[in-house]
């Protein structure tokens, strides 16, 4: 009994693809998405496809398997990051990828170079987290590979995204938790945190602004405590002299984050001040500890867990279709009213 040849054209059948789609993955040319030239490889190895050795095969099949992920700091260091790469790792696992992770170097971002141990020929797709260098977000953008950012450096709101973006909704919730603190009837109001540090500080920064703005609450620079995000913001005597050397201690403080709010609290108390009956705080992120903290910390929860999955979809949809148009995705929060306010 003699078995008929597989050719290209049933592998195409098999796949449901056309059979210059499978020409061009045997004969590397033209652009197919990685996610397509997996399927292919695998169903010409299930078929038997003679012009394809088993050893060419694996070969072929584990180029470009992996995602890389790009991080300035160690995501998995706070509850936030940690939920994201867990799901995100997850989806895209379920699609045949593999994550690396790659701590970027302060030299690298200086000089704009990629990881040295980040093999291109090898990574379908790049993630970006806690990286917040223009220039390197710029770079990033230029290296040919599908690319999407967690976040974004602060004054990229007027840019041409040359990747996908995926954030948090931070300017919604920063006006509801400003307008509760009002209806509380606090009239003297601080931020706490970096502005420029990163996109989301920033956007946080605007809703309160705003809603002061439109309450007509004046603005007092004085009461803030902005410095640069390398301050010691955990150290509790440098925030003493920052609460100290302010005119008069405001009745709420927006923080840009959980972290930022909760050193603050302990700052506070030391000065003898009673929360909320004294100064209420609020914070943002909706960390564990904001819940344990006494009192309780009034914050918005970031659904990290949900962030992950919707950057691993946009990512690996972006990998099958390289010439759509760039999104900036925007994933709901939600205030949650605590006993840090009144």
């Amino acid at each position: 009994m003699t078995h008929r040849r597989v050719t290209i054209q049933d592998i195409a059948d098999a796949c449901k693809l056309s059979r210059n789609t499978v020409s061009k993955v045997f004969n590397n040319r033209g652009a197919v998405p990685e996610a397509t030239k997996r399927t292919v490889l695998s169903k010409a190895q299930e078929l038997g496809y003679y012009q394809l050795p088993e050893s060419s095969a694996n070969a072929l099949l584990e180029k470009r398997c992996n995602i890389a992920l790009l991080t300035g700091n160690d995501p998995q260091g706070h509850s936030f990051g940690s939920h994201v790469i867990t799901s995100f790792t997850d989806q895209i696992s379920r699609a045949g990828y593999n994550l690396k992770i790659f701590r970027v170097s302060e030299d690298e971002i200086a000089s704009r170079s990629l990881p040295p141990h980040l093999l291109l020929s090898e990574t379908a797709g790049i993630i970006a987290i806690e990286l917040f260098d223009r220039d390197y977000c710029d770079m990033l953008c230029t290296v040919g590979l599908p690319t999407i950012f967690i976040d974004f450096y602060a004054n990229s709101r007027g840019s041409l995204l040359k990747s996908d973006l995926v954030m948090m909704e931070n300017y919604t919730s920063s006006v509801f938790l400003t307008r509760h603190l009002i209806q509380c009837g606090a009239t003297c109001f601080g931020f706490v945190g970096d502005i420029t540090h990163c996109l989301s500080f920033k956007e946080r920064w605007i809703g309160y602004r705003t809603t002061l703005q439109e309450a007509g609450i004046s603005y007092v620079d004085a009461c803030s405590i902005l410095s640069k995000d390398d301050a010691p913001y955990g150290n509790t005597d440098w925030l003493l002299e920052q609460l100290r050397a302010m005119p008069r201690i405001p009745h709420a403080f927006v923080c840009a984050n959980d972290y930022l709010a909760i050193h603050l609290m302990t700052a506070l108390k030391k000065m003898g001040l009673n929360i909320p009956n004294d100064v209420m705080v609020t914070g943002f992120d909706g960390s564990p500890e904001s819940s344990v903290v006494e009192p309780a910390l009034t914050t918005a929860r970031i659904p990290s867990a949900d962030f992950g999955r919707v950057a691993a979809d946009i990512l690996l949809n972006r990998i099958q279709n390289p010439d759509r148009p760039y999104t900036r995705t925007y994933v709901n929060t939600v205030p949650l009213l605590r006993d840090s306010t009144r």
